[in-house]
C-alpha cells in the first residue's frame, strides 16, 4: 500500500519543536513508512537545521501537499509564514509563537478533514502561549475535538506495548473523581478496545484501574468501584469485550507491562501519565541530561488520525540542538500504522 501522507505540525516555533522535527526527518527510515509534510514556518526549520548541524538537509517550501517531493534528505514544509526567525526569541512564552502554533494545528486538521493527508502528528505547543494568543483551549486534544465536532473521545498514551486511556484528563482532581460515572467508563472501555483493534490486535484484553486505593476494598475506601466502575465493566463484558477489573491502581500497570492486558483504562490524568513517563522519561544523573523522552499521545474517537509527542515544549533546551527526537519518531511510526489501517478499512 502507498505510504500515507502525514501532516506534522512544527509545534511552538520558539520551542524544541523545529529542532526535533529536523532531527526526525533527517532519518531515511521515516520515508520508508510515510510521506511527511511539515506544517510550520520554513525559516524556523532553516534555523533548526543550523542549530542541529544538519545543514546538508534541504528545506523545501510548498503551498500544497501535491507539490511535496517526499524524498529522504529533503524536508517538505507547508510554509505558513507566520513568524520571523530573526525577531522571534527562542525559549520564551509569547503570544506570537502561540498564535503560530495554533494555526499550524488548525491547518493540519483542515488537511486531514479534506482527505489531503492521511493523518496528523503534533509537536508540543505551550498552553499559556496559545491562550495569550486568544485561543482558550486546555490542550491539543480539546482543539481537535472542537474542530472535528467530536463529542466522544479520549487520550491514549503508549510506549511500546504499554497503552493507557483516560476517563478524564485536563480537569482538577476533584472534578476527575466526579466524572467517574458508569456511562463514561463504559464509553472509554469501548474506545480502548477499538483502538487496539485499529492497531491490529485481534482480541484485545482491557484492564480497568480502580479509582480508590485497593479499588475501594469492597466499599471501605469509597464506593465508586461498586456503583460506577463495576457496572460499566459488566456492561462491556455483555457486549463481548474481554475486560478485567477494577484492578488496584498500584498493580494494574505492572500487570499490563507483564502482558496481562493490551491496554489499561485509567480513571484520571496522572494515574495514567505517571507510569508511562516513569518508563519513557529517563534522566542521566552523570550527564545531567535526558537519555530518552519516549512515548506518544493518541487522541481516540476522532474522524482523523492524531498522534502527538508525549512531552512539552522544553523551552530550557530550545536553541541548543540537544533535544531528543525519539518521541516524535515514535509518534510518526504510530500515526503511519494507524493511517494505513484506517485507509485499508475504508477501501
Amino acid at each position: 500500500m502507498e505510504r500515507p501522507i502525514l501532516a506534522i505540525t512544527m509545534g511552538d516555533p520558539a520551542s524544541i519543536g523545529p529542532e526535533i522535527t529536523v532531527k526526525a526527518l533527517a532519518r531515511q527510515e521515516i520515508y520508508q513508512i510515510c510521506r511527511p509534510l511539515v506544517v510550520g514556518d520554513a525559516c524556523m526549520l532553516e534555523r533548526a537545521r543550523r542549530v542541529t548541524r544538519l545543514e546538508d538537509i534541504r528545506v523545501h517550501r510548498v503551498t500544497a501537499s501535491t507539490e511535496a517531493e517526499y524524498a529522504p534528505g529533503t524536508i517538505d514544509v507547508l510554509d505558513m509564514r507566520l513568524v520571523d526567525a530573526e525577531a522571534l526569541p527562542v525559549g520564551r512564552v509569547s503570544a506570537a509563537a502561540g498564535e503560530a502554533a495554533f494555526r499550524y494545528v488548525e491547518k493540519a486538521i483542515a488537511l486531514a478533514m479534506a482527505d489531503e493527508v492521511d493523518g496528523t502528528v503534533t509537536n508540543a505547543f505551550n498552553k499559556e502561549a496559545v491562550n495569550l494568543a486568544g485561543h482558550h483551549f486546555s490542550g491539543h486534544t480539546e482543539v481537535y475535538a472542537a474542530y472535528t465536532h467530536t463529542k466522544n473521545y479520549t487520550m491514549m498514551l503508549a510506549r511500546g506495548d504499554l497503552r493507557v486511556v483516560h476517563v478524564s484528563t485536563h480537569v482538577s482532581l476533584r472534578e476527575a473523581c466526579d466524572r467517574v460515572k458508569k456511562d463514561r467508563v463504559l464509553e472509554v472501555i469501548r474506545i480502548a478496545w477499538q483502538a487496539c483493534r485499529d492497531l491490529g490486535i485481534d482480541r484485545p484484553r482491557v484492564g480497568v484501574a480502580g479509582l480508590n486505593p485497593h479499588s475501594g476494598e469492597n466499599g471501605l475506601f469509597g464506593r465508586e468501584e461498586i456503583e460506577e466502575i463495576i457496572p460499566a465493566i459488566e456492561a462491556a463484558r455483555a457486549q463481548g469485550v474481554e475486560v478485567d477489573g477494577p484492578v488496584p491502581p498500584d498493580t494494574v500497570f505492572s500487570k499490563a507491562r507483564g502482558g496481562w492486558y493490551d491496554i489499561v483504562v485509567a480513571m484520571y490524568h496522572d494515574q495514567g501519565h505517571i507510569p508511562l513517563k516513569l518508563l519513557g522519561f529517563v534522566y542521566n544523573r552523570e550527564r545531567r541530561a535526558w537519555d530518552t523522552v519516549d512515548g506518544v499521545n493518541i487522541t481516540l474517537g476522532l474522524p482523523i488520525v492524531r498522534v502527538s509527542v508525549d512531552h512539552g515544549t522544553a523551552f530550557d533546551q530550545a536553541g541548543s540542538g540537544s533535544a531528543s527526537p525519539s518521541s516524535l519518531i515514535n509518534a510518526i511510526g504510530y500515526a503511519a500504522r494507524l493511517a494505513v489501517r484506517r485507509r485499508a478499512q475504508r477501501s
